[in-house]
């Protein structure tokens, strides 16, 4: 079941075109993902789905609800972080909680958030005493009161430390396994790949591509890499003609090959050892997501 339907979605402001004629559904209890750089209008998506801007164009649905003429009913329906969000430096912990919890109708009891989101010790603490990560934690418990149904979470882990980051990963997936639907923008590939079951890749503010991660990088052929250090003086001719090879770089001693097919780490062992040529360090890297975006758009993704 759809819980988000989304049909030529626009947004302009002043000369810039944010979000141009965006179409996509969200599944009932899914991890989807909107992925692409800062400015690709991600946010501007979130906000209109949420009813926090008014669209140009377009429809959407919500949970069965047009969210501009039923947007305090939705609200009650669903959980919202967004990446510009903050709280008084001075407030304290349970005092945001025990705000937020009393606009929901009951109000909700706040508490087990506190023990689910490891912030028991954090009580007391101000807005302003808390690292990034214990900022993001509160930001989801306030998206959780209300027990919603769909959470949007707009850039969560931008400017956390990479061990802060993937507890929001797992904090992420703990939603999900309570029968959440998740809606995650994100401008980090890596972070798509390992959440969400369905990617919508944004860039300039169209979707360029929309499937499963899996689906996107095989769909596409990107290639895989053969990494490996070589010692002494090496042509490059002599991988170029092995089957399923595209091309090979070298700098320094480091040298990458290119290309797909099972057997081909086993050519590039085979081939230099048979030539006697002393390696070492040599790995596989598969395809990402990163890949697939360069490959659709020609260029790195920009931060």
């Amino acid at each position: 079941m759809a819980v988000v339907q989304v049909e030529q979605l626009r947004k302009v402001y002043g000369a810039v075109v944010a979000v141009d004629e965006v179409s996509f559904e969200v599944q009932e209890g899914e991890i989807f993902g909107m992925v692409g750089p800062n400015g690709a209008g991600k946010t501007t998506t979130i906000e209109c789905i949420g009813g926090l801007r008014r669209p140009d164009a377009g429809r959407i649905l919500v949970l069965g609800l047009d969210p501009q003429a039923k947007g305090y009913a939705l609200r009650e329906r669903i959980g919202m972080q967004l990446q510009e969000s903050a709280l008084p430096d001075r407030i304290k912990v349970w005092e945001a909680l025990d705000l937020y919890a009393s606009f929901y109708r009951p109000s909700d009891d706040w508490r087990p958030l506190l023990e689910q989101l490891g912030l028991v010790d954090k009580y007391n603490a101000s807005f302003a005493k808390l690292s990034g990560g214990e900022k993001q934690r509160l930001s989801i418990a306030l998206a959780l009161l209300g027990d919603p149904e769909l959470v949007f979470l707009d850039e969560l882990t931008t400017g956390l430390d990479p061990q802060a980051r993937r507890a929001m990963w797992d904090l992420v997936r703990g939603i999900r396994d309570r029968g959440k639907t998740v809606f995650l923008t994100t401008h980090y590939m890596e972070e798509a790949e390992r959440l969400c079951d369905r990617v919508a890749i944004i860039d300039r503010g169209r979707i360029i591509a929309l499937d499963t991660p899996e689906n996107l990088i095989q769909g596409l052929g990107v290639d895989s890499r053969v990494v490996f250090s070589v010692e002494g003086t090496f042509s490059l001719e002599l991988l170029q003609t092995l089957n399923g090879v595209s091309r090979v770089e070298q700098s320094g001693e480091r040298v990458t090959l290119y290309g797909q097919g099972e057997a081909l780490v086993g050519q590039v062992i085979n081939l230099l050892t048979e030539r006697g040529i002393r390696f070492r360090d040599l790995r596989t890297e598969r395809p990402t997501l990163d890949d697939v975006y360069l490959a659709l758009t020609g260029r790195e993704m920009r931060d």
